[in-house]
């Protein structure tokens, strides 16, 4: 297999990841004097605030999810393979992929993060994680089919296990998580379910720290707890989830909870990139840049958005800046400026990050948002939450289904979306891919040469 990109006179800008940093990066670098390559594993481009609205059964998949062909569309000098990056070779100006190798001028690293199980492999085999459409339509799988197994099963206790969800992590994803799933106790699974009592039915929202939101502000925190309460959600404080065993959630405190929904969003960690050594990554794996988003030492090579760390860049961010997509916005803006600039001779800009706040929602009308001085709690924060995320999504339609399935289940929660589909892959794709992973890339990159 081949990228199939033709060199020109062009310098050619490898972009890996089309989340928000590298999708605002290539769109910056429209009309430019690059040619542009993005590569990603999936072939469009996700909103990641609102994948937990799918594993809940509130959205479709595709609602928040846009195709990169159809946002490139009759661009000049841009291409997309969809492909995963296994290593880079810097002094060559190469990296190594699952399709093949592409050389680059400029290289740069956009490809976010993925679920942080701190290490513990037992964990990351048995937990359910929400990173991505692909899990979240896992885990609504799985949810809908034990509540269709609950009403079957032959013991008390298997029917406990299966209604019993465990949610670990009290960060903006697990407290949405949390109430979006109360929400479906208290309003769906009455009328789908009749037959199964709702009160079977106990949420988790198991926290190591002492409070919620820890990145917010101690009022907000304060309000998103009491609002969950109110939900009928047993938020568990200070307690630390060591092992998932015979269907049971060990804590460090000796004590365990019985459920077959054991759903993990505690952290992220930067996508990791096969062969790069050690000494270039700093906290969470993320890739240590410079200012101006550089990889120091390797010529060429940056990094964008959460899969990168800005350690000493910029002052009123000591310790790098929060994994939020508002930062690789600003930074693929950035850098876009800086490659031009670049180019023509001129010295780049280091980055700045301004801060646009934060808001977390928890379910019909509640919700936190905070924006410099101002904090606002309840239905104002709620609405404001909604006009953000609503403006935020790419593509009129999607816009518009979000908006309509947001106006319906406001005042019926009556979604045809709760169907349980598990994709085939056909032969073929399986074939391809069990080809692909039985190759061995790199030994002979060097001799080959790039395409």
């Amino acid at each position: 297999m081949s990228f199939n990109v033709p060199r020109t006179e062009k310098k050619r800008v490898v972009i890996v990841g089309g989340g928000f940093g590298g999708l605002q990066l290539a769109n910056r670098l429209r009309n430019s004097h690059f040619q542009v390559v993005l590569v990603d594993k999936n072939n469009y481009h996700q909103f990641p605030p609102l994948i937990y609205q799918i594993a809940s059964s509130g959205i479709e998949p595709s609602s928040i999810s846009f195709p990169f062909r159809k946002i490139f569309q009759k661009r000049k000098d841009f291409y997309y393979r969809m492909a995963e990056v296994r290593s880079i070779f810097p002094e060559q100006k190469i990296i190594q992929t699952s399709i093949g190798k592409v050389d680059y001028d400029y290289l740069v690293l956009a490809a976010g993060t993925t679920t942080n199980f701190f290490g513990n492999k037992h964990v990351e085999e048995e937990a359910m994680p929400m990173k991505n459409v692909s899990e979240a339509m896992g885990l609504r799988n799985a949810l809908l089919d034990n509540f269709e197994r609950a009403l079957t099963c032959a013991s008390d206790v298997e029917r406990q296990e299966l209604l019993n969800i465990v949610i670990v992590g009290g960060g903006a994803t697990g407290v949405e998580i949390a109430g979006a799933l109360s929400e479906m106790k208290n309003y769906v699974l009455p009328k789908d379910y009749p037959d199964l009592p709702k009160g079977l039915m106990n949420i988790y929202l198991i926290e190591a720290g002492n409070r919620l939101l820890s990145a917010m502000s101690e009022e907000s925190s304060a309000h998103v707890e009491q609002y969950l309460r109110e939900m009928g959600v047993n938020v568990l404080l200070g307690k630390m989830v060591t092992d998932y065993r015979d269907h049971r959630v060990m804590l460090k405190d000796g004590s365990s909870i019985a459920t077959r929904t054991f759903i993990w969003v505690s952290g992220v960690a930067a996508q990791p990139v096969g062969n790069l050594p050690e000494k270039y990554l700093g906290r969470g794996r993320r890739i240590t840049v410079n200012a101006f988003n550089q990889v120091e030492g390797l010529e060429g090579v940056f990094s964008i958005g959460d899969q990168c760390i800005m350690p000493e860049g910029d002052p009123n961010w000591a310790g790098g800046h929060p994994q939020l997509a508002q930062v690789a916005i600003q930074q693929g803006k950035l850098l876009a400026k800086n490659l031009k600039r670049l180019e023509a001779g001129k010295e780049m800009k280091p980055f700045r990050y301004r801060n646009l706040g934060a808001m977390a929602t928890v379910g019909r009308n509640r919700a936190v948002a905070e924006f410099s001085k101002v904090r606002m709690a309840g239905f104002w924060a709620w609405l404001m939450w909604l006009i953000v995320h609503l403006r935020s999504i790419l593509g009129v339609r999607n816009k518009t289904i979000v908006l309509f399935n947001w106006m319906w289940n406001y005042f019926s929660y009556s979604q045809s979306l709760r169907m349980i589909i598990y994709a085939k892959k056909a032969k073929e794709v399986r074939e391809r891919e069990q080809r692909l992973a039985s190759q061995h890339w790199g030994t002979d990159l060097l001799s080959e040469g790039a395409d």
